[in-house]
């Protein structure tokens, strides 16, 4: 918390104490380290809660502006009208004026305190020079030049649109801010909790203890990180993941908390509980990113801080000017507050924060956890991607790739081969099922199944023997490979992928060739970094051949084969000579040396492990496409720190000259009211700008 966040809870403590519902507090108990209170870190850094605060201010103050400008003499003049005559009118103006300044000014002199206390004079401390200029003079010519006439009315609107304007910003910031408190949302209050005695009972999430066996039932949100032990559904993990598909759970797999059962009853057994829970860490890495600085960010308050220096100094030439030239002091005071207004580097100062959180958020729904702001940033200057082959490009699993027959239909031997594979657990034998499961193909019955020691497995389909097995099996048989086949044999030894033979008595049938499974998303991503510009690399532990053969599919443009974990963060280096900017995608694990020595490390989190430290940012899913959302999004916010950082600056530069009165010699003049709304224009439009990168297409 800032010195500005500090001084505001000292004076507002009590009025904003208790509008956090019950709910809230529940969730930012359990989820211990991931509050779901946020911050808003610009210079007049202040809690989201204060938004309902200025728009309380800004009403009352609003209000009591009204008798201050019916009882003001130039007003009256002006629109030529008289209001009703009442005992000590003439007070009315600074009467209420001075509660206007107490009730909706003294805020913006508190937190001007916190900004000179940090050395950090920004538009907090311009706001308050302004107000208490306005102010100060005013009371006295009242008290002390009876028939002069302060700038009390100009007082009162000024404070009323800076409120306004604050309201308006604090909204938009609490509602780019609000996927923390959503997350929150996600998880229920309550759990079922199953007793040994086979009955239920409703317990506080808080209340769960790891161990803890719970039903989850239709419908239902799964209350903390567990693993399914009876029953089959599917799972909605969108609000974790990213990913639209629900995702089928089977006795063994693990659920994430604040993920929404969908069709049948899960009991699953409780294996993270608070702050150790995937959500929590979400929630954790989320508001650290919010709160970590940028690149920009510095840019943006280095830049405040001189717009504040020239505001200063603006506003004391004017004041002095105008006095010396024009010998009016009050027009001089006038001038000097409009000047000091216009210039307050509020649209500056949130420029950069709310697009920071905007895009943490947007990053957050899709699967990107950003620990470090910086590494956000600086993908959008990517000139390569450099993959982890297993398990990033591929599956990690073994699959069957090709399938190549002579004389028998492919899905006939995939059939006969997945009947006779049907009970062995080895890995081969998986995934010939996997590859008869995933086309619909049903797998044969088989009769007299016996295991060859060393070589295969044999049985009997239909009265006919079929043998399944590598080359040892041929050896063994005196079977040779027909030149039918001969050509996929070479394509799948050249790829260094595993070869698995279909036979019967008469010689081999089929031939399925076995690898690690591409990911159907890994050609899509190779092929839209390609579109925006980025190589690609692929770095491996397997054979040249493997390599050359996934690479070659996939269109990747460089390849580092038989690499040594760690020797990865030295091909990393090698890629970086010339000035080349490189990202490295891997599991966090062995890959770590390589992802804290690339310009961007981007971890795998695998769905539930989002605390790899070695990476600035993590993947929810181990989705390749997940790089090119990283790039797009990078660019996006990019661009829209630099259209507020130009809109913030640049609108300056005709207006301050503007409220010096440079053009009141031909007879255009700002009053300090109008400067005021001038300023919250700006404000505005930076915030809306802002908002405009929710609508960006990352895929």
């Amino acid at each position: 918390m800032n010195a500005h966040t500090h001084t505001m809870h000292e004076s507002d403590h009590h009025e904003h104490h208790h509008q956090h519902d019950e709910h809230d507090a529940q969730h930012a108990h359990y989820m211990t380290a991931a509050p779901a209170e946020k911050h808003h870190n610009h210079s007049g850094g202040m809690h989201e809660g204060h938004a309902t605060l200025m728009r309380n201010r800004f009403w009352i103050s609003l209000v009591l502006t009204i008798p201050v400008l019916l009882y003001s003499e130039m007003l009256q003049m002006w629109l030529n009208f008289r209001p009703p005559v009442l005992p000590f009118q003439e007070a009315i103006p600074a009467v209420f004026s001075t509660i206007i300044f107490i009730a909706g000014g003294l805020v913006f002199l508190n937190m001007a305190r916190g900004e000179l206390a940090e050395r950090q004079p920004g538009m907090m401390t311009l706001i308050s020079i302004a107000i208490t200029t306005s102010y100060v003079y005013s009371l006295a010519v009242f008290l002390f030049a009876p028939g002069e006439e302060g700038f009390f009315w100009e007082l009162a609107t000024l404070i009323d649109v800076m409120l306004l304007g604050h309201w308006i910003e604090m909204r938009s910031v609490g509602q780019a801010q609000g996927a923390l408190r959503e997350l929150a949302k996600l998880l229920p209050d309550q759990a079922e909790r199953l007793l040994s005695s086979g009955e239920t009972e409703i317990v506080a999430v808080s209340d769960l203890n790891v161990g803890d066996r719970l039903l989850v039932r239709p419908g239902a949100s799964v209350p903390a990180d567990g693993q399914v032990v009876d029953g089959e559904s599917s799972v909605n993990e969108s609000m974790i993941t990213g990913e639209s598909k629900p995702v089928h759970k089977h006795p063994g797999a693990a659920v994430i908390g604040g993920t929404v059962n969908q069709s049948g009853s899960l009991r699953i057994e409780v294996q993270k509980v608070g702050g150790d829970t995937a959500l929590a860490g979400i929630m954790r890495l989320v508001a650290e990113a919010q709160g970590s600085k940028s690149r920009a960010q510095t840019l943006a308050q280095r830049a405040a801080f001189w717009l504040t220096l020239i505001a200063l100094g603006a506003g004391l030439l004017t004041l002095i000017g105008w006095t010396l030239l024009a010998r009016d002091f009050p027009l001089a005071i006038r001038y000097t507050v409009t000047v000091l207004v216009i210039a307050c580097p509020h649209a500056l100062g949130l420029a950069v924060p709310l697009v920071v959180s905007i895009s943490t958020t947007l990053s957050a729904r899709n699967g990107l956890l950003v620990r470090q702001r910086m590494a956000l940033e600086s993908a959008k200057d990517l000139n390569i991607v450099v993959f982890d082959k297993t398990g990033t490009l591929t599956k990690g699993e073994q699959g069957v790739v090709a399938i190549a027959a002579d004389g028998i239909g492919a899905d006939e031997a995939l059939a006969i081969a997945a009947g006779i594979e049907g009970d062995s657990e080895h890995l081969i034998a998986g995934a010939v099922r996997a590859k008869a499961a995933a086309q619909g193909v049903k797998p044969a019955s088989v009769t007299g199944f016996e295991s060859l020691a060393g070589r295969g497995v044999k049985a009997n389909v239909n009265g006919t023997t079929y043998y399944v097995g590598g080359p040892r099996l041929l050896e063994s048989q005196g079977w040779n490979v027909p030149a039918s086949l001969a050509a996929a044999l070479k394509e799948s030894e050249d790829a260094g992928q595993t070869v698995v033979y279909l036979a019967n008595e008469s010689g081999i049938l089929a031939l399925f060739a076995i690898a690690d499974v591409i990911r159907e998303e890994s050609r899509e991503a190779v092929r839209q970094l390609h579109d925006l510009g980025v190589k690609v690399a692929m770095l491996t532990g397997d054979s040249k051949a493997v390599a050359a053969a996934v690479a070659r599919e996939l269109g990747i443009d460089t390849y580092f084969a038989e690499v040594l974990p760690e020797h990865k963060a030295e091909k990393i280096r090698q890629l970086q000579q010339g000035g080349a900017k490189v990202a490295m995608v891997g599991d966090g694990v062995n890959d770590a040396p390589a992802l804290v020595t690339a310009d961007v490390g981007i971890a795998i989190g695998a769905g539930t492990d989002v605390a790899i430290e070695s990476a600035g940012i993590i993947l929810v899913r181990s989705n390749p496409l997940d790089i090119v959302k990283i790039v797009r999004l990078s660019r996006a916010t990019y661009r829209k720190m630099v259209q507020n950082l130009i809109w913030a600056t640049g609108y300056n530069i005709i207006a301050i000259p503007l409220a010096m009165g440079i053009l009141a010699p031909v007879g255009i003049t700002l009053a300090p009211a109008v400067g005021a709304a001038l300023m919250s224009v700006s404000t505005i439009v930076v915030a809306l700008n802002a908002q405009l990168l929710r609508g960006t297409r990352l895929v």
